[in-house]
């Protein structure tokens, strides 16, 4: 018998909903490590609002320092009605990202067996692909200004950062991606080449150069507006995805809708080389906190996406029947707050059960 591997988990319930949401996500993840013989040494760091509110601090440097010590790390949500939009989220969110270059934001965009979508027509065999988000450049390094700020005369600007390291290693990872999930094979670069000419002539000379490596992926190209078509009509035509920082995440809160909404949206910030972070893509939702009324499914196929990265596959995969199996037998009646004919606690312990017997 081997030794019974340890992941050190850093826990952040974070604001609102985010609490009772990673609650429901633990209980089913200490399912899965009991089940498949390894352990969780979680560790849990109150960084959010309420913490903010109390001190001023959002993150000290010497929490990153931590964190680069750590396996994974697992969050809730962040965003808290008494602070100001964007320091919860520059100060928390974004300096993870970036400080732990988590450069990949992987979206996968599934519908599950009953969940119903606003598609007509378009059931899980058709809604089933995966956004590559470029994660830590773009329009989100917060490189820019004002000048004469608050005059007539004023002037904002917001640079958009593109690099060839960036883009390459981004891309690369969708081809491998493309590769792993032996689908269509084909990785579709998104971005708006016909207007942002030297941005989107980067990406998609990158993208022919990377295509050499991997003979047998199709690159495809679509512009980001044609995408947000096409997902809606046609969006059995995607296998993976690849595109920069901003239009990933417009298309992929589009692409949450057509799978159920964002209650069941997973997304992980990943560093393959390193400590990635994993988390539903949904807010804090502050007028629901307490109220046992949130779906957590989002939380817990990201509790999955994160065992999965981290090598145990088949507890991830269990993790995914487990959800299938509450939705699609019904019960689970909706994905939406207050209609899922039980508690957010609840969902947390049935999908946990069925790990521990699929």
């Amino acid at each position: 018998m081997g030794k019974r591997k340890i992941y050190k988990i850093g826990v952040i319930p974070g604001d609102g909903v985010g609490p009772e949401i990673m609650s429901a996500g633990l209980e089913v993840l200490k399912a899965a490590a009991t089940r498949f013989d390894f352990e969780l040494d979680l560790i849990k760091y109150d960084f959010g609002g309420n913490r903010y509110l109390k001190t001023g601090e959002t993150i000290p440097d010497s929490a990153i320092e931590e964190f680069k010590k750590l396996d994974s790390i697992y969050l809730g949500a962040i965003g808290h009605p008494d602070v100001k939009p964007g320091i919860l989220e520059k100060g928390i969110l974004l300096k993870i990202r970036f400080d732990l270059d988590q450069y990949i934001n992987l979206r996968p965009v599934k519908l599950y067996p009953g969940v119903w979508t606003p598609l007509k027509d378009k059931g899980p065999e058709h809604i089933d692909y995966v956004v590559v988000r470029e994660n830590t450049e773009g329009a989100y390094c917060g490189i820019g200004g004002f000048f004469k700020k608050g005059t007539q005369d004023e002037v904002a600007t917001q640079l958009d950062i593109s690099t060839r390291k960036g883009v390459e290693r981004c891309v690369r990872y969708a081809f491998e991606l493309a590769r792993r999930r032996n689908k269509n094979k084909t990785v579709t670069c998104v971005d708006k080449a016909n207007v942002l000419t030297f941005s989107g002539d980067l990406w998609r000379r990158t993208c022919i150069d990377v295509n050499r490596d991997y003979p047998d992926i199709k690159l495809d190209y679509a512009f980001v507006d044609a995408t947000c078509m096409w997902m809606i009509k046609n969006p059995e035509w995607f296998d993976v995805i690849v595109t920069n920082n901003l239009f990933g995440d417009i298309i992929t809160d589009l692409a949450a809708i057509t799978q159920g909404g964002l209650g069941v949206a997973a997304g992980g910030n990943i560093n393959p080389e390193g400590v990635s972070m994993f988390e539903p893509i949904h807010g804090s939702a502050p007028k629901y906190t307490g109220k046992n009324v949130i779906c957590p499914i989002a939380t817990i196929a990201a509790g999955g996406m994160m065992l999965d990265t981290l090598g145990e596959t088949a507890a991830a995969e269990c993790i995914e029947k487990a959800i299938c199996k509450s939705l699609s037998e019904k019960h689970i009646k909706s994905l939406e707050a207050g209609k899922m004919g039980m508690g957010t606690s609840e969902v947390g312990k049935l999908i946990a059960r069925f790990v521990s017997e699929i």
